[in-house]
C-alpha cells in the first residue's frame, strides 16, 4: 500500500490532510456562490453552518476518494 506522506508543492512539503481541506475550502466556496446566485440559502436557518457543513464534506469526499491520508 502506497500512501503518500506529504505533497511537494513548489520544493514546501504540505500534508495530504491540509491539501485536502484546501480543496473542500474552494469546492465549498463555489457551492456556496451557486447557492447564493440562485437565491436557495435562504432556506437555511444558518448559512455560515451551512458552509462548515460542506467544508467537512467536502474534504472528507476529496480525502477518501483522490488523496488517501
Amino acid at each position: 500500500m502506497n500512501v503518500p506522506v506529504e505533497f511537494n508543492m513548489g520544493g514546501i512539503y504540505m500534508p495530504p490532510l491540509f491539501v485536502a481541506s484546501l480543496l473542500g475550502v474552494i469546492t465549498a466556496m463555489g457551492v456556496a456562490k451557486l447557492l447564493n446566485s440562485y437565491r436557495l440559502s435562504k432556506y437555511f436557518f444558518y448559512p455560515p453552518l451551512v458552509f462548515v457543513a460542506l467544508v467537512i464534506i467536502f474534504m472528507v469526499f476529496y480525502g477518501r476518494t483522490i488523496i488517501p491520508f
